[in-house]
């Protein structure tokens, strides 16, 4: 049992850390050229981040957390995001992975945050180093790359890794590696979300317990649920919803900047005078704003209904967590469409460097990059599923399709 376990934990109320985060706008505003120019997010805001409790959302009671609804990490994330999207990055990175742990064993858990639970871990997902199974776990070796947040990971990361099995299969897992098993490389040199320090991690013959790893798209009651009834949400939905609500709070940070940038401006080269009075200004802002608000509403809706399920202690039925995971999905093209809008009507005073809309913009354009905003593969997925077609072999839900559907 770990120390933790034993004392009392004052949790916040929703309200409470959704306006913990939007008091942070401005500070992380000042910080967010800093944070840039230095490619990793200073030591005093993750600090500042731990004193809030952003990190505690998803993590289990038994180590301290306060183990929320996760839409509440999603509304602080889309607050955060508003003054510097790289910081806010970091939050969503480090803050899912204690819902990670509580999928895991607890020994795990006991094993990282018996000492201190504020102890954070990174993360690389895409299986670019190998893994072999070996008696009593695997073995890793190779290079992991982009890991956000690395730097401040004294709790290690979680790689990902494909596992051959006798029958030819192979199995997406994910591995807990300490922080003394892996070097640090730093590559991350960016055009944009420079600031999240996603380095690469260096892994040489590395043995993972089986405890510490699980099939990443598993879902049902063995690998979800045992720690209480948060853990029963989808792990994949999770994090990829907590990606779409980092981005779009970097959409919603554009629109303060554009609001901002064009109250005083006065249109030289037309009639109209003050740009307040254009219409296409008005009118694009008008359009930016409803897709981003609509990309919001998606998000926070399916969290919702997912959590209604989980809530009460049952798996999200197959159909929904399809249309959530796909329909998440949507939210990075949707954010680039709506600021690449409003920032092209900003004329030539959005694009020098010392203005903070073309940072706004760059970040967002990586953040709509990322493998979580495939809108065009997913939606393919998507469109079948509703046709009758049936998923493929390959799928994100942990569902194998029927032998014939294989076959084809």
């Amino acid at each position: 049992m770990s120390k933790i376990e034993k004392i009392a934990i004052e949790i916040p109320t929703e309200d409470e850390i959704v306006q913990r985060a939007r008091d942070m706008i401005p500070l992380l505003r000042t910080r967010a050229e800093l944070c840039e120019k230095e490619r990793m997010v200073p030591k005093e805001t993750i600090q500042a981040f731990k004193d809030a409790g952003f990190f505690k959302i998803l993590q289990p009671k038994r180590w301290g957390g306060y183990e929320m609804n996760p839409n509440v990490l999603n509304k602080v994330l889309m607050e955060l995001a508003r003054g510097c999207p790289s910081s806010a990055w970091n939050v969503m990175v480090l803050g899912v992975h204690p819902f990670e742990v509580g999928l895991l064993p607890s020994q795990c858990g006991d094993e990282l945050w018996s000492e201190d639970n504020s102890v954070l871990v990174s993360s690389s997902y895409a299986p670019f180093g190998t893994v072999t199974a070996t008696e009593g776990g695997y073995l890793l070796n190779g290079e992991w790359l982009t890991s956000s947040g690395c730097d401040h990971a004294a709790g290690g990361a979680f790689l990902g890794g494909r596992v051959s099995l006798a029958n030819g299969e192979q199995v997406f897992r994910s591995f807990w590696v300490q922080r003394k098993d892996f070097d640090i490389v730093d590559d991350w040199f960016v055009v944009g979300l420079a600031g999240t320090g996603s380095k690469k991690l260096i892994v040489k013959n590395v043995f993972v317990p089986e405890y510490r790893s699980h099939v990443i798209g598993a879902y049902d009651d063995d690998s979800h649920g045992h720690v209480n009834d948060l853990y029963k949400m989808p792990f994949f939905y999770v994090f990829y919803a907590a990606v779409s609500s980092v981005i779009i709070g970097m959409a919603r940070g554009m629109v303060d900047l554009y609001i901002e940038h064009m109250v005083p401006r006065q249109n030289i080269n037309q009639a109209v005078g003050a740009a307040v009075q254009d219409p296409f200004i008005k009118g694009k802002l008008g359009e930016a704003y409803a897709k981003i608000v609509g990309a919001t509403a998606r998000v926070v809706q399916n969290t919702e209904e997912a959590w209604g399920y989980a809530s009460q202690g049952k798996l999200v039925p197959l159909d929904i967590r399809v249309r959530h995971f796909a329909t998440n999905q949507f939210t990075g093209g949707e954010c680039f469409e709506a600021a690449h809008m409003i920032f092209k009507k900003t004329s030539t005073r959005g694009v020098w460097l010392n203005s903070p809309m073309q940072r706004q913009m760059r970040d967002i354009l990586v953040g709509a990059n990322h493998i979580t905003q495939n809108q065009d593969n997913i939606g393919d997925l998507l469109g079948g599923q509703l046709l009758g077609n049936p998923l493929p072999a390959a799928n994100p839900f942990g569902v194998k399709p029927p032998v014939a559907a294989v076959a084809q």
